[in-house]
């Protein structure tokens, strides 16, 4: 029998809409917080302490509540799922936010759902048709997109996100595979917690030297970062890994392009044009696909 993306996704679920939300729209805005905080904080830094911080808090809530650590073998896991997403994903992303646009980050990222698509298929996960019609309109959308943008980057930018898409949709599809990991907000902690020490040590070995003290801007978008990109929004995603198919759950990088474009223009004063425009209602039609899909899914 042929395993699809779309049977991964269990029965309805009332967390489904608000883990989506959360993705969709504070993942979109964390673009430009990443850009601010690098003010005062270096990418891999800024990352790791963002991690840690997330992770400590969340984990010192479960101890209160009379909750036990993780196994050691889901420690095991949670180190390579927060260094392959966490790590690689967002430190990469961080790095790559010295060089380019927030707009064309985001933009650049609409292909981790193609590539969760290809890293899945090692695992014998395939798409299901209407899932792949959602994900190919997605990356048109995103290839238009790309062509009113300015595409003026640097070299060493378009490798740092390539890998950050690479390493991020290989952690989720191992982070949906049999590998034991701690269940529930344990087992986000721990990931957060891993991800965050592994950011840290390759800021020590790159020799990155915050600024003390922080601007306030940087100060600010480095605590959203922490309570809404990192606490809300990480843990929705993984809760969506869990309880949806990987095409619903990496939708997220068809929108965040939309709501880096809104706050660009709306914060920044940037000029988008009509064709731009056009290009996001393409990539919403994806998005679109993507949803339906996961719902039949989830209806069998």
């Amino acid at each position: 029998m042929d395993t699809t993306l779309s049977n991964l996704g269990p029965r309805r679920n009332t967390l489904l809409l608000p883990a989506l939300l959360a993705c969709y729209l504070i993942w979109g805005s964390t673009y430009l917080a990443i850009h601010l905080a690098l003010q005062s904080f270096p990418p891999f830094f800024q990352m790791g302490s963002r991690f840690l911080a997330a992770g400590g808090l969340l984990m010192l809530w479960l101890l209160a509540r009379g909750h036990a650590l993780p196994k050691r073998v889901e420690w095991r896991n949670a180190w390579l799922i927060g260094t392959l997403m966490l790590g690689g994903g967002m430190g990469l992303t961080a790095q790559a936010s010295v060089h380019i646009g927030s707009g064309l980050i985001a933009t650049f990222i609409a292909v981790v759902p193609m590539l969760t698509c290809g890293w899945g298929l090692m695992f014998g996960l395939r798409p299901s048709r209407l899932e792949l019609l959602g994900m190919l309109t997605g990356l048109l959308g995103v290839g238009l997109l790309v062509q009113g943008a300015s595409f003026a980057a640097a070299p060493v930018g378009l490798a740092c996100i390539t890998g950050a898409c690479l390493t991020w949709s290989l952690g989720s599809v191992l982070s949906t595979t049999r590998l034991p990991l701690a269940k529930g907000p344990a087992g986000f902690a721990s990931e957060m917690l891993c991800g965050g020490a592994f950011l840290m040590l390759l800021s020590v070995l790159l020799g990155e030297q915050p600024q003390w003290p922080p601007t306030l801007g940087a100060s600010a978008a480095w605590i959203y970062l922490v309570l809404a990109g990192s606490l809300v929004a990480f843990s929705a995603y993984l809760y969506l890994l869990a309880h949806a198919s990987a095409a619903m759950a990496t939708s997220y990088a068809f929108v965040n392009p939309l709501i880096a474009l809104f706050l660009g223009v709306v914060l920044a004063h940037e000029v988008v044009t009509a064709g731009e425009w056009l290009a996001c209602a393409v990539i919403l039609l994806g998005v679109i696909c993507i949803l339906l899909a996961g719902q039949s899914g989830a209806k069998r």
